[in-house]
């Protein structure tokens, strides 16, 4: 009996042992994972515009909420992140009022459309130069008019969020 109890008693301190050993191992884990993901994006600026040709034969960024329906006119977002020139992965969820004729991408990035067509999710890595991140999109003559939005994502923390309106010359 005495031999029975202490075979019962090894068992239970091996598996309590086991049970913390394999807990602890757990729990330094998700502290790892947690440390990860929260560290702090600071962001300096957040704008959203349109791109213009100069003289010179640049592109200049021009802040606007208002985007011309003209074909080929390009317009996006650029963030400032504060002390940070190393590449980043961000998500970029682009909302439109109305269904559009077409959607496309030039670049075959990872892009995936909503089952009713009317949101588009964007995921890239990029370099961060001079700790700038941007998207520009292309007007397209199916794009729908009306109030857009473009909502940027950093480790699933919503860093810009961009209301704006693609409206007719006339309305401009």
């Amino acid at each position: 009996m005495q031999m029975k109890n202490l075979a019962y008693g090894i068992v239970l301190s091996s598996c309590w042992l086991t049970s913390w050993v394999v807990s602890s191992l757990a729990v330094n884990n998700v502290v790892s994972s947690n440390e990860i993901n929260t560290k702090t994006i600071a962001i300096e600026k957040a704008e959203f515009g349109v791109l213009r040709d100069d003289r010179d034969g640049k592109m200049s960024f021009l802040p606007t909420t208002k985007v011309p329906h003209q074909e080929g006119k390009r317009y996006g977002w650029r963030i400032q992140l504060k002390d940070n020139q190393n590449e980043v992965t961000w998500k970029e969820v682009l909302r439109l009022p109305k269904l559009p004729e077409t959607w496309s991408t030039s670049s075959g990035e990872n892009f995936v459309i909503s089952t009713d067509g009317m949101e588009a999710v964007t995921k890239r890595t990029q370099s961060a130069k001079k700790g700038v991140i941007e998207n520009f999109w292309t007007v397209a003559s199916g794009d729908p008019t009306g109030k857009h939005t473009i909502a940027v994502y950093i480790d699933n923390r919503r860093i810009g969020f961009f209301e704006f309106e693609l409206v007719s010359p006339k309305n401009k």
